[in-house]
């Protein structure tokens, strides 16, 4: 009964940990997509990506 106490106690420990990890990588990737997609948007129409901004072109895609 104590193993299987433990290995309950260890599914959960391991459930938490990936929920925590997911709450981080979450935000990062989608910081990550959106930045991709404006800087992609800025490229095909002709301008330059500068130091995290667009320049030289229109960034409506």
């Amino acid at each position: 009964m104590k193993e299987a106490a433990g290995e309950a106690n260890l599914t959960v420990i391991t459930v938490i940990l990936l929920a925590a990890i997911a709450a981080v990588v979450t935000p990062l990737i989608t910081t990550l997509v959106n930045t991709t997609r404006a800087r992609s948007c800025c490229i095909n129409n002709g301008g330059t990506w500068t130091s995290g901004a667009c320049v030289g072109a229109s960034t409506s895609c």
